[in-house]
């Protein structure tokens, strides 16, 4: 028994319809990019993945661990899309995927500006190939600058921004955060302003060139340290996140696992106070306000420790509930997945392809109270070659044998 034995199967309603109608060629690899396009396909677009013949995407290698011999990280952000094989650093590939770009509203590439000119599929490129596209260029530095040829993944940009010497400990080194949140970010970034471009070009009629740096994605995500440094001088500081604008916002101990707790206005610390049972707390001169509790905080803290430590977490949480006092658990990865409210809400679930078993986390947005976005499993290298050369682009199976027999797909 696996853990996605215990999950159910997806949503059952129809799957969002959104961008119904919109093609998006995915010529991404790793984290960023195929979580962008596969959020666009969420949403009802159809997406084509291309990756390179006998390789695929740099994800697919990316274990362990693996289910059936794939990479459970590639799983993670690959639904909703066929994969179609292809070579286009030659001139037969790149006919193909020109053809492809033919009949695609949005193309997303992870590749630096040099990298994008060498191979033809930069903005300049493809809009002669069609006018009207959306081209979305995700790389770890931006299309313009000194930097925009370095390389980059995830941990690079953590670090470029400063969360990593936010994360952790006082008295520990620098740590990445513990899911690659630079991905992710500019992947959503790159998804949002997709959106944005396909929205003006149905006004305008005009594609767009569209440019989303890993640096300034995970950068902007700082911003609520960055602005007050900026305003007062002061550097923030690596604490354990024991630092917070707000007097009491931070984890605690209890008497057996540790819990998070946020007292972030007068009412809630005076209601933290009623659910322990010590009311009169509340009514010291030194605690009347935020900014007077934070200059008591290591004392106001020590109080709060002491208490906490009494009871165990679930008492503590139950009595928070009952006065509306914003707490809850420290999660661990297991008791996220099994969470029985996240699971009603259709969040985790386990999809079929055939034989296969994938499990899935689910988009998590509703709209118009459906939530419901799997249309199909995360693809196997080359799986839509047949289906995309034939159907959308009309090649006939002498063509497509050529192509094989050449190795350009």
């Amino acid at each position: 028994m696996l853990p996605l034995d215990n999950l159910p199967p997806p949503p059952t309603s129809a799957p969002l319809a959104l961008l119904r109608g919109i093609t998006v060629l995915d010529l991404t690899t790793s984290i960023a990019g195929p979580y962008a396009a596969m959020l666009l396909g969420d949403m009802g677009a159809e997406v084509i993945k291309i990756e390179r013949p006998g390789k695929g995407d740099d994800c697919r290698a990316w274990g362990p661990p693996w289910l059936d011999g794939e990479s459970l990280w590639f799983m993670s952000v690959n639904r909703n899309k066929q994969s179609v094989t292809l070579d286009y650093t030659n001139d037969a590939g790149r006919a193909v995927l020109h053809d492809v770009v033919r009949k695609v509203d949005v193309v997303i590439v992870n590749l630096t500006d040099r990298v994008q000119r060498k191979l033809g599929v930069d903005h300049a490129a493809l809009s002669v190939v069609r006018a009207d596209i959306v081209h979305v260029s995700l790389s770890g530095f931006g299309l313009k600058g000194a930097r925009k040829d370095f390389p980059c993944y995830d941990l690079i940009a953590e670090g470029y921004s400063s969360v990593m010497d936010l994360t952790g400990e006082a008295d520990s080194p620098p740590q990445k955060i513990g899911t690659p949140a630079a991905d992710l970010i500019a992947g959503m970034d790159a998804a949002y302003a997709t959106l944005a471009a396909l929205f003006d070009r149905q006004r305008s009629g005009k594609g767009h060139k569209v440019d989303i740096a890993m640096i300034d994605s995970m950068t902007r995500f700082m911003s609520p340290r960055i602005v007050p440094y900026l305003g007062s001088g002061i550097i923030p500081q690596r604490t354990g996140a024991r630092d917070s604008v707000i007097s009491v916002y931070q984890t605690f101990d209890t008497k057996d696992r540790p819990m998070t707790l946020g007292l972030g206005n007068d009412g809630i610390f005076k209601r933290f106070w009623q659910a322990v049972g010590q009311p009169a707390v509340a009514d010291d001169p030194r605690f009347t306000t935020n900014a007077e509790r934070c200059a008591v905080r290591p004392e106001l803290v020590e109080r709060i420790q002491a208490v906490l430590r009494t009871q165990t977490r679930e008492h503590w949480l139950k009595k928070f509930v009952e006065h509306n006092v914003p707490a809850g658990p420290v999660n661990s990865a297991n008791e996220v997945a099994s969470d029985p409210e996240l699971m009603a809400r259709g969040l985790f679930y386990t999809a079929t392809a055939g034989e296969r078993k994938i499990p899935q986390v689910g988009l998590g947005i509703a709209v118009d109270d459906s939530n419901a976005s799997y249309r199909s499993a995360p693809p196997r290298l080359g799986e839509h070659n047949q289906a995309v050369l034939g159907k959308l682009l009309g090649y006939d199976a002498e063509k497509i044998l050529n192509l094989k027999t050449q190795k350009v797909i």
